[in-house]
C-alpha cells in the first residue's frame, strides 16, 4: 500500500472505498453490459406527447449541495385566490431510460443506492445518465413526474395531484448561497437575479416551507442536530473537515419532499395501487429514552409520545447546544433504523415516527435511491392505467433488500470517513486537543475532537467518565486503512 505521506490523500482514500464495498458485497464499478446498454441509449430530447403537459416556461429552480450534479427535483411556487399557494415539485422521469430488468437497473438494484465517500461518488446509475439524460440539468428540457400541492395560508392542503410533465431548469442553486441570502447574511446569489421574478418565488416557497415545518412540529415532528464532517481538498490532500450545517434551504427542500412523498403514497393508496413506504416505527427503547430524559431533568411519558420528546430535544439544544449534537445520535440510535415496507390497501400505515408523518413513499430521488425508482414505476403505472409492474412478492423481498443494502452503503461511508479523519490526523501524533466523550461502555471509551469534529478511542481504562463530559486529550496512533484513531487522556 502507499504512503499516504506523497499527498495523494484521495487516491488512497478511493482505494479503501472501492475495497471496502467489494468487502460487503457492493459493485463499484458497472460492468460491461451496462456500459454496452449506455452507449445504446437515445440521446435525442425527449418528445412532447399528448399525455404529457408543457410547464418549461414556469420558474422551475433546482436547490441542491454545492458539488452535486445528479439533480432529481425542481420546485416552484404559484400564488392562488385567497392567500393560497400552489407548490409543484418536479422529479426526474428516470424510469424514461433505465427500464426495469435491464442490465442497468439490474446494477442499482443491488446497490440500490449512490454511495457518498469521502474520496469517490460511486453513483448508482452511470455518470452519463444520473449527471445527463436524467438529470434536471439547467437550461435543458426534461421529462417530469409532477407533484402539485396546494396549500392554504396557514399550510393545510387543500388539494393535490401528480401526472407527467416537460421541464426546464432556469437556475442550479446551492444550499448554502441561497440560505445565506434568506437569512440576510448575504447578497442575493447571481444564478437568481440572473432570472426576473425567481427571488420572489423561492421567497413564496420559503414562507409556504416554514408553515409546513411549524405544522409538522405541531404534530411532534423531531429536530436532530449530529455532526457529520466531509472532508476539504487541497486538490488532492485533505487540509480539513467541515461540518454539515442544516440551514434555511435545506430546510425548504425537506418540508417540500416529505410533502411530495406524503402524496405520493396516498395517490398511490387512492389508486388501489401497492406502495413501498419509509416507516420508522414507534421506538421499543422508549424505556431507555426515558431514563435518558431524566438524566436531563425532563419527565417524558411512559407511553411514546414524539411531541413530548421533541419538546425535550428542543429545551437541550438551548440549554446545551455543545454536547445536543452527542444526544441528538443516542436518541437516533434508540429510536431505531428506518425501513423499507410494503403497503396494501387497507394495512395500517406503521408511519414515520421521527416525521409524524403517516403516508411516506420515497419517490423524489430517483437517480440516487432505487426505492424511489420503483415507486415511480409504480406511479407512471396508476396514471396511465396500466398493470402494476411488480408482484407482491418481489416488492417485499426489494423493501428487504433496500433496507439491508442501504445499511451496509451506509458503513461503506462511514468506515471511509474514519480513514480520511485518520489521514488528517497523521502528521499530529502528539499534539494535544480539547474534547468531549460521546461513548462511554465496557468495550471502550470515545471521544470527539471540537476542532477537527474527529471521534476516536480513549485508550485505558477510567473510572467516572461521562458521555458529555468535556476532557483534553493527546493523539497516540491513527491507522488509514482501519480508520483507527486513539487518544490518551491527559
Amino acid at each position: 500500500m502507499s504512503s499516504t505521506n506523497d499527498k495523494q490523500h484521495r487516491s488512497r482514500l478511493q482505494q479503501i472505498a472501492h475495497r471496502a464495498m467489494l468487502e460487503k458485497g457492493l459493485f463499484p464499478d458497472f460492468s460491461p453490459q451496462v456500459i454496452n446498454e449506455l452507449n445504446k441509449l437515445d440521446e435525442n430530447t425527449p418528445k412532447l406527447e399528448k399525455s404529457i403537459r408543457d410547464l418549461r416556461d414556469l420558474l422551475w429552480c433546482s436547490i441542491d449541495n454545492d458539488d452535486s450534479n445528479d439533480l432529481d427535483q425542481l420546485t416552484v411556487a404559484i400564488k392562488m385566490p385567497e392567500e393560497a399557494v400552489k407548490v409543484l415539485v418536479a422529479i426526474a422521469d428516470v424510469d424514461a431510460l433505465v427500464k426495469k430488468s435491464s442490465a442497468i437497473d439490474e446494477h442499482a438494484q443491488h446497490n440500490t443506492t449512490s454511495i457518498y465517500t469521502a474520496g469517490q461518488i460511486f453513483p448508482m446509475l452511470p455518470e452519463k445518465l444520473s449527471y445527463n439524460l436524467t438529470s434536471l440539468n439547467v437550461d435543458s428540457d426534461r421529462l417530469a413526474i409532477i407533484v402539485e400541492i396546494v396549500y392554504a395560508r396557514n399550510g393545510e392542503i387543500l388539494s393535490s395531484d401528480i401526472y407527467r410533465a416537460m421541464v426546464r431548469n432556469h437556475a442550479k442553486l446551492a444550499y448554502n448561497s441561497v440560505a445565506a441570502w434568506l437569512d440576510g447574511s448575504e447578497s442575493m446569489p447571481q444564478a437568481i437575479a440572473a432570472v426576473p421574478g425567481l427571488a420572489e418565488n423561492i421567497d413564496i416557497q420559503h414562507q409556504v416551507a416554514q408553515k409546513l415545518k411549524t405544522l409538522r412540529h405541531m404534530h411532534g415532528a423531531l429536530d436532530f442536530e449530529t455532526v457529520e464532517a466531509r472532508p476539504i481538498f487541497d486538490i488532492d490532500e485533505i487540509r480539513d473537515l467541515e461540518v454539515e450545517e442544516r440551514n434555511s434551504a435545506k430546510d425548504l427542500i425537506e418540508d417540500f419532499m416529505i410533502a411530495a412523498n406524503g402524496v405520493t403514497a396516498r395517490y398511490l393508496e387512492t389508486k388501489k395501487f401497492p406502495s413501498l413506504r419509509r416507516v420508522v416505527r414507534t421506538p421499543k427503547k422508549w424505556e431507555r429514552i426515558i431514563e435518558l430524559a431524566l438524566e436531563h431533568n425532563f419527565a417524558l411519558p411512559r407511553q411514546a409520545d414524539s411531541k413530548a420528546l421533541e419538546a425535550f430535544l428542543t429545551a437541550q439544544k438551548i440549554a446545551d447546544p455543545l454536547r445536543f449534537p452527542d444526544l441528538s445520535l443516542s436518541i437516533i440510535k434508540l429510536l431505531g433504523a428506518g425501513e423499507y415496507v410494503v403497503e396494501v390497501q387497507g394495512d395500517k400505515s406503521a408511519g414515520h415516527f421521527g416525521l409524524a408523518v403517516k403516508d411516506y413513499a420515497h419517490s423524489t430521488a430517483p437517480n440516487r435511491r432505487y426505492p424511489d425508482l420503483i415507486t415511480q414505476r409504480l406511479l407512471k403505472a396508476a396514471l396511465s392505467g396500466s398493470p402494476v409492474p411488480y408482484q407482491i412478492d418481489e416488492l417485499e423481498l426489494l423493501a428487504k433488500h433496500c433496507t439491508e443494502t442501504e445499511n451496509v452503503a451506509q458503513k461503506v461511508e462511514r468506515q471511509v470517513a474514519k480513514s480520511a479523519a485518520a489521514i488528517l490526523l497523521q502528521s499530529r501524533i502528539g499534539e494535544k486537543f480539547e474534547a468531549i466523550i460521546t461513548g462511554a461502555a465496557a468495550k471502550g471509551t470515545w471521544v470527539r475532537l471540537l476542532h477537527p469534529p474527529v471521534e476516536g478511542k480513549l485508550v485505558g481504562r477510567f473510572k467516572g467518565e461521562a458521555v458529555g463530559q468535556r476532557i483534553r486529550v493527546q493523539l497516540l496512533h491513527t491507522d488509514v486503512d482501519q480508520g483507527y484513531i486513539d487518544f490518551k487522556k491527559i
